[in-house]
């Protein structure tokens, strides 16, 4: 028996170990020294534009997650096709063909090479951006550790296969997070990003028209919200109108994202699929009545966990010159 706790309690300190040392050199500040004015000059850029374009904010926010869910927070999602790879990359995969934002990171990253060449990573860029752009629309703040390295690997095949879709059920949802480390709590508590949200007809619209091939509607879906959907907003199941996720307060970090899901008029199938299992109804239904508050501290919580998914750190990765290819 001592023996067996010996090894027992090995086992946990090797663990503990392998755990500690992939984030080992993920700190706050990690560019105090290197580049003191980088993390400034990300917000003042920040502040400076996404005023002018709230809408920027969810995309921006969009981009982070979809970068993270795929290869871990490397920035891989911004990087184009070339003719050497000879891979179609993850920008091209159909969930990230409606991403926004990628002017604006690049101009970021003009800017802190103008300051510090060949220091700030492009995925901490992302993680940098989209925390200032979600405080700059009046949501919340959290902690954004940097020392990302950048990738140079990315498959359009892989976005696809690991970027959870709007027409996912709870079994797939629950899979798809626990590939990276989150729990349920994480699934409703990102999940909420769609209060600052918008989204094509074209994510939705079978829901709308032919959900399930003999032209019928969602049963999942409010009646009375399909049809003022049908009547004002995609006309057509080939629409290509743009909708808000949270009608009346789209700009607005809030919990109202929350009230329309529970009242079955969140427009994904894996919004309605929160619905479904007993315990996301139950974050549901306390974030939907708990205070703003205590929403955004939840929030904070989950963003930092899936801001280290997979990073890239120490020798791993490099620093890219330019975030849409890798260095030559």
């Amino acid at each position: 028996m001592e023996k067996l706790g010996y090894y027992g309690f090995m086992l946990l300190v090797l663990i503990s170990v392998v755990i500690g040392s992939t984030n080992a050199d993920l700190t706050m500040n990690f560019y105090a020294k290197s580049c003191p004015k980088a993390e400034k000059i990300v917000l003042d850029y920040v502040n400076n534009h996404i005023p002018n374009a709230p809408s920027l904010a969810a995309a921006l926010l969009r981009m982070h997650f979809h970068d993270c869910f795929v290869r871990g927070c490397d920035a891989s999602v911004l990087l184009n096709f070339t003719s050497s790879t000879g891979n179609q990359t993850e920008k091209v995969a159909v969930p990230n063909q409606t991403l926004r934002g990628f002017d604006f990171i690049d101009r970021v990253k003009s800017l802190l090479e103008a300051e510090c060449p060949g220091v700030i990573s492009c995925a901490d860029i992302v993680a940098l951006v989209a925390r200032d752009a979600v405080v700059a629309t009046g949501g919340p703040s959290w902690s954004v550790p940097t020392g990302r390295r950048d990738g140079v690997v990315s498959n359009a095949s892989e976005a696809l296969a690991q970027i959870p879709a709007p027409s996912s059920n709870f079994s797939t949802l629950q899979t798809d997070f626990a590939n990276k480390g989150l729990n349920l709590k994480d699934l409703v508590v990102l999940s909420g990003a769609h209060t600052i949200g918008i989204s094509h007809c074209s994510s939705f619209a079978s829901r709308l028209y032919n959900f399930t091939g003999v032209g019928d509607q969602d049963p999942a879906l409010d009646s009375e919200y399909a049809a003022n959907l049908r009547a004002r907003k995609c006309r057509s199941i080939n629409s290509t109108a743009i909708v808000e996720m949270d009608p009346g307060s789209f700009r607005t970090f809030d919990l109202s994202y929350y009230t329309f899901v529970l009242k079955r008029r969140g427009l994904f199938e894996s919004d309605a699929a929160l619905l479904t299992d007993s315990r996301t109804r139950s974050f549901l239904t306390q974030l939907e009545q708990g205070s703003v508050k205590n929403f955004f501290q939840e929030f904070a919580e989950s963003m930092e966990k899936m801001g280290n998914i997979g990073v890239k750190t120490g020798t791993s990765g490099e620093i890219r010159k330019r975030c849409a290819v890798v260095n030559s």
